[in-house]
């Protein structure tokens, strides 16, 4: 077990199935030019959980272009969160990379608000 495994804990299947991983379809990105890092502002369909907006530092790695359209993987039952300007409703996973975050995607197409088994 690694450091940070130990640090994190065990955790049960029932504390799994408390997180509400969603995909969901990125529908609108615009900029978002009052944060303090390079970000987007992104409002997602979860299908039955309604369109949520968030904000993303991932303006390194992705165009406007490249992320509407796409499914994303989204935790969606964190409280709202406030981030400057935006009111943060869901939180948008990725792998931090040296390159900057690589957004959680699927491999093929599933209907929105689908829950990460």
């Amino acid at each position: 077990m690694t450091d940070q495994e130990q640090q994190a804990g065990l955790i049960s299947w029932a504390d799994f199935e408390k997180v509400m991983l969603c995909a969901g379809t990125v529908q609108r990105v615009e900029d978002f030019p009052e944060a303090r890092k390079p970000a987007w502002k992104l409002w997602v369909d979860f299908g039955p959980h309604g369109v949520r907006k968030t904000s993303a530092q991932v303006k390194t790695l992705y165009s406007a272009q490249d992320l509407v359209g796409r499914q994303i993987v989204g935790v969606i039952n964190f409280p709202p969160k406030q981030v400057g300007p935006v009111r943060s409703e869901f939180l948008l996973t990725g792998f931090p990379t040296e390159a900057g975050v690589v957004i959680t995607t699927l491999e093929r197409p599933v209907p929105n608000g689908t829950r990460m088994a």
